[in-house]
């Protein structure tokens, strides 16, 4: 919103969405600036965050009472540190995991879809994190944390920096396209909050800084062969019912629409959680 992109049909901002979690209010909210202001919708991305395009602009800056009107749905929680925050999570983690399956009906959900761990709780951590320390302003705007819980789902993604849930109690980490130590739950976040700290220091600034890990001329660390339990690969899950209180829903084009999100938000459901294949899922 800070640095929003000339397009033809006026400026595209982007709000990123930690593991592509959002409130009904603050979605809906969304809208109605877009409505009032910009193309009527609001566009999905392919990192699960969300675009409003067609915004009016001057000298290179939304106007002022856009700028207020983004403000008050929430979700530019640290001007400072917005462009970096770029988490994906595994969409459905929380919500179908192992530890559940017992508790579900038969045929709620395909099992394949089911992860190791509820990275939830992590993700938020790691969001609040960078955003209270300067030093993580100091990334690039394309630099992208991946966090799989072990379903497969987003591990094919490339990323900078993530994990890979080995169990309930472990993750292995990844480093741009190597494979880091295996650590325990607890220690995910600070680990990774270390990496960062160190491709910040490695990349220096300037126009000509590096924008990924994989463009450093040394490592960050030490690396390690990959765990064998990584090796999964999940499909995204079918439009539909997937448990109780889960719904996957179709969202054309990734283009939210106000008879949409009527639909969405019908019930008032807890969260919503935009995906990474742009569409959302419904969580009651």
């Amino acid at each position: 919103m800070l640095r929003p992109w000339p397009a033809e049909d006026g400026a595209l901002v982007r709000l990123r969405l930690v593991g592509g979690q959002v409130s009904p209010t603050s979605l809906t909210r969304l809208l109605e600036v877009a409505t009032t202001y910009g193309d009527g919708t609001v566009h999905l991305t392919k990192r699960a965050n969300l675009q409003l395009r067609a915004l009016p602009a001057d000298g290179g800056c939304l106007a002022s009472e856009v700028v207020t009107a983004i403000e008050a749905t929430g979700l530019l929680p640290s001007p400072t540190h917005e462009l970096v925050r770029n988490i994906m999570v595994s969409p459905l983690s929380g919500l179908l995991t192992e530890d559940l399956r017992g508790s579900q009906s038969p045929g709620d959900c395909n099992p394949r879809n089911n992860g190791r761990a509820d990275l939830r709780p992590l993700a938020r951590a790691l969001d609040e994190a960078l955003c209270a320390d300067p030093t993580y302003a100091g990334l690039s705007a394309r630099f992208l944390f991946v966090l799989d819980d072990g379903r497969g789902d987003v591990v094919g993604r490339n990323c900078d920096l993530g994990w890979v849930a080995l169990d309930a109690d472990t993750v292995q980490l990844r480093i741009g396209e190597a494979w880091g130590e295996v650590v325990p739950l607890e220690r995910a976040v600070p680990e990774l909050l270390a990496l960062a700290g160190a491709f910040v220091a490695a990349r220096g600034t300037g126009p000509t800084s590096p924008w990924h890990v994989t463009e450093l001329d040394r490592p960050l660390t030490e690396t390690r062969d990959r765990d064998p339990r990584t090796r999964v690969s999940t499909d995204p899950p079918a439009y539909g019912r997937l448990a109780e209180g889960v719904e996957h829903v179709a969202v054309a084009d990734g283009l939210l629409t106000p008879g949409l999100l009527e639909r969405l938000v019908t019930g008032r459901p807890d969260h919503l959680v935009v995906t990474p294949w742009r569409s959302v899922i419904v969580c009651d």
